[in-house]
């Protein structure tokens, strides 16, 4: 009888180091499951700001070259920041 309790005890012992190896190793996954999901969320960002940046090229390409179209947009980036420097003050 002692010796039934011991072997299951034993049994137990692994049972349990397999689980606990098991849970280490899905926390290791999830991390870095995350961890990918930030960078491609960061990627998905930058790519929706380049796009607004290149539907914004084109409505001022219609008019000329993209040096032009830059500069105009330079240009109404500084006004509107003038703009709000007025309004803050």
């Amino acid at each position: 009888m002692l010796e039934d309790i011991k072997s299951n005890i034993a049994k137990l012992v692994a049972l349990y180091e397999a689980e606990r190896q098991r849970a280490d190793d899905l926390a290791g996954r999830l991390a870095a499951s995350e961890e990918k999901c930030l960078r491609y969320k960061e990627q998905i960002t930058d790519l929706n700001q380049q796009i607004d940046n290149l539907e914004l090229m084109r409505a001022f390409q219609a008019s000329g070259d993209p040096t032009e179209s830059k500069e105009r947009i330079d240009k109404l980036i500084r006004e509107i920041d003038r703009c709000i420097k007025l309004l803050e003050s």
